[in-house]
């Protein structure tokens, strides 16, 4: 039995989490349960999984593993916020179960240089898509990552459509029920320039050998391809649970968790080329992830800030990826070593170089 700590168990990831846990009492035990705010939700699972150690707060999570003897940590909590417990599990030795990429970008080598190799277990359904793939061959036989993408609710829509994009439609995601900030960033492709930026901190493959290709049916979760011309792509209806039982019990797969592809029914998959033009937030993300050190943070901070302003209807959803590039291109980057405090302050320039620009919009 793995003894389980869930980090953001009122969300969609941690609620989830326990649907597997849930269904496999024999396979999981929860010893940690923590939220962000929702005291009555937590009191509820602790009281159903008899879980005694509990805690509401980002610091109060991260000292919950640094106390609490478990197998696997699950971080399920959205935002760069992630990043104290992220290294508080590292630290301790447990196996990470990553839902929280925010943590992995933003930290960089805080958190690479510190994570033991497999260590850290993917839990976002394309790097568990690629980490199941690459057990196909050796790293050497690696040609190239390929991640799918939805392409959220306008693909297939030029630039010029979408000034006029409101935040309803926006949140209108056709395959994925997710939070306000991830579903947006699905919108404008900035979370898959995250999974980019992602996917090369934890496979260690050079960021021109990462592609995106648009996959509407999200059904192919994405591939890896090998020198020989072969590509070995993850398969499965999209259901959170198969990549959160994997992450729960690394490499063993739990049965049942969730319903498999219906061969007997007539299907239809589409692959095609990501419009850079319309979305520009891949190419970006790249080039961030290229400058390394604080700028990946400075680039998820300043589209926490835009996102923000987007909903509250500030700015208009064009605004929210030529923001980030603004503040992007205007940061200047300490030399420094990269410590948490000084990734926390190149946050706080980002967010208020970013507002500033939000305001000059706002009043233009």
């Amino acid at each position: 039995m793995r003894s389980v700590i869930i980090l953001g168990s009122s969300g969609s990831i941690g609620t989830q989490a326990l649907d597997v846990i849930r269904a496999n009492p024999r396979r999981f035990d929860v010893v940690g349960l923590a939220v962000g705010s929702n005291r009555a939700l937590l009191e509820a699972q602790a009281a159903e999984f008899g879980v005694e150690h509990t805690a509401v707060g980002i610091e109060e999570a991260a000292q919950l593993v640094r106390d609490v003897d478990a197998d696997v940590v699950l971080n399920g909590i959205t935002g760069s916020v992630g990043l104290g417990p992220t290294l508080a599990a590292l630290e301790r030795g447990t196996t990470l179960a990553l839902a929280n990429k925010e943590s992995l970008i933003v930290g960089g080598d805080l958190v690479t240089r510190l994570a033991k190799p497999g260590q850290i277990v993917p839990v976002d359904s394309e790097h568990s898509a690629i980490a199941q793939a690459l057990r196909s061959g050796t790293d050497d036989e690696v040609r190239r990552l390929v991640l799918t993408a939805s392409g959220g609710p306008f693909r297939g829509r030029r630039r010029d459509e979408l000034t006029a994009v409101t935040p309803a439609e926006a949140l209108a995601h056709p395959t994925w029920d997710m939070g306000l900030v991830v579903t947006t960033n699905s919108a404008t492709l900035v979370n898959k320039g995250l999974e980019v930026i992602e996917a090369h901190l934890l496979f260690d493959v050079d960021y021109d050998r990462i592609d995106v290709v648009v996959h509407p049916q999200s059904i192919v979760h994405s591939m890896v391809e090998f020198v020989d011309g072969s590509t070995i792509a993850q398969a499965s209806p999209p259901d959170m649970r198969l990549p959160i039982s994997l992450g729960l019990d690394w490499p063993n797969r739990v049965a049942a968790v969730g319903a498999p592809i219906d061969w007997t029914r007539a299907q239809e998959w589409t692959f095609e080329p990501l419009d850079g033009e319309a979305f520009p937030a891949v190419a970006l993300a790249k080039q961030v992830g290229r400058a390394g050190g604080e700028y990946p943070a400075v680039f998820n901070a300043a589209n926490e800030e835009a996102v923000t302003a987007f909903h509250a209807g500030r700015i208009g959803f064009l605004d929210i990826v030529d923001t980030v590039r603004d503040v992007v291109e205007h940061h200047e980057a300490s030399d420094a070593r990269l410590t948490v405090e000084s990734l926390a302050e190149a946050e706080r320039a980002a967010r208020r170089a970013a507002e500033a620009r939000i305001a000059g919009i706002a009043r233009a």
